[in-house]
């Protein structure tokens, strides 16, 4: 290398199908190397000995949770910010206890059929992923008091807990679940929540969360549009493919871009006019379709709107 020459500070090697990486070079100097996508099912021990690394994906390898235990004993690479072990074969949540500056953590795609671990990741975390795995039980994320994002959706989780010390959380995932009733314990920072594809009948539980701009409740049981009028900061409402029969409680809602509510009960029209009145400009967009209301005449639907 000349003198003129930088030293690399990244490297990508994704797809390349490697099942290892004796071919390759892993200079000092990296301060981000991602594998993604490739064969493997081992970790190279010179990865433990990269003393500027900062970011590491290994997404989608064959990387058991034996493959990724020599990751919890090297304090050379303790600095590593982002850990991304998304769409491999672990079956609990890794040992990361050493990495004291960890910011983003993703487990996601794996067969984790538990939280037990999340103790021991630094309260520094600003993001963890453990969607599409096996969790049955919210626990051991009362210490994350810097988390923004949250992405449980895709377990089998049952009840919405442990959230009140979360009071910088602005992204909840929490998508594909068997969640019946909404708990966010007073979370009035958070921005985006969805609880689609659940087990909901009831809205209520949202009231306290005014900082709320995107609201994703699809394919669940509700019934009745209620505990919306506080969520005034409300820019997507996605309420499709429930049981509504009525369009209410959204008077209030002035900065609402998006309504989604098709795939539902509602047969007439009547008053929404006057309901998304004070959004009228900001709102571009109202899915209706596939409620008894879509086959009113031309006429019906003009008189409303």
């Amino acid at each position: 290398m000349s003198e003129d020459e930088a030293a690399p500070t990244v490297l990508d090697l994704t797809s390349y199908q490697l099942h290892d990486l004796n071919s390759v070079e892993l200079p000092p100097s990296l301060t981000e190397l991602d594998l993604t996508t490739n064969r493997l099912s081992a970790l190279d021990p010179r990865i433990s000995q990269l003393p500027n690394l900062k970011k590491l994906s290994l997404r989608q390898n064959l990387l058991t949770d034996a493959a990724v235990e020599p990751l919890s004993s090297s304090h050379v690479i303790s600095d590593i910010e982002e850990l991304v072990l998304r769409d491999n074969q672990l079956k609990k949540i890794p040992d990361v206890e050493i990495f004291k500056k960890l910011l983003v953590f993703d487990v996601s795609f794996n067969e984790i059929s538990s939280l037990n671990g999340l103790s021991k990741v630094s309260s520094t975390l600003r993001e963890l992923y453990v969607s599409k795995n096996e969790v049955t039980k919210m626990e051991e994320i009362e210490h994350f008091h810097e988390l923004q994002i949250l992405e449980l959706g895709s377990n089998r989780l049952r009840v919405m807990e442990l959230l009140e010390n979360l009071k910088n959380l602005q992204e909840l995932w929490l998508g594909r679940n068997r969640i019946r009733t909404v708990n966010l314990c007073g979370l009035k920072c958070i921005k985006k929540i969805s609880l689609q594809s659940n087990r909901l009948t009831s809205m209520i539980g949202f009231q306290e969360c005014v900082a709320l701009e995107e609201l994703y409740l699809s394919h669940n049981g509700i019934a009745k549009m209620e505990g919306l009028s506080t969520l005034v900061n409300l820019r997507v409402l996605d309420v499709s493919a429930n049981k509504l029969t009525e369009i209410n409680d959204i008077e209030n809602l002035t900065k609402l871009e998006d309504l989604w509510l098709n795939d539902n009960n509602i047969a007439s029209l009547v008053g929404l006019a006057e309901a998304v009145a004070g959004a009228k400009e900001k709102l571009t967009t109202i899915y209706l379709e596939r409620n008894p209301c879509e086959h009113l005449k031309p006429l019906e639907q003009t008189s409303v709107l």
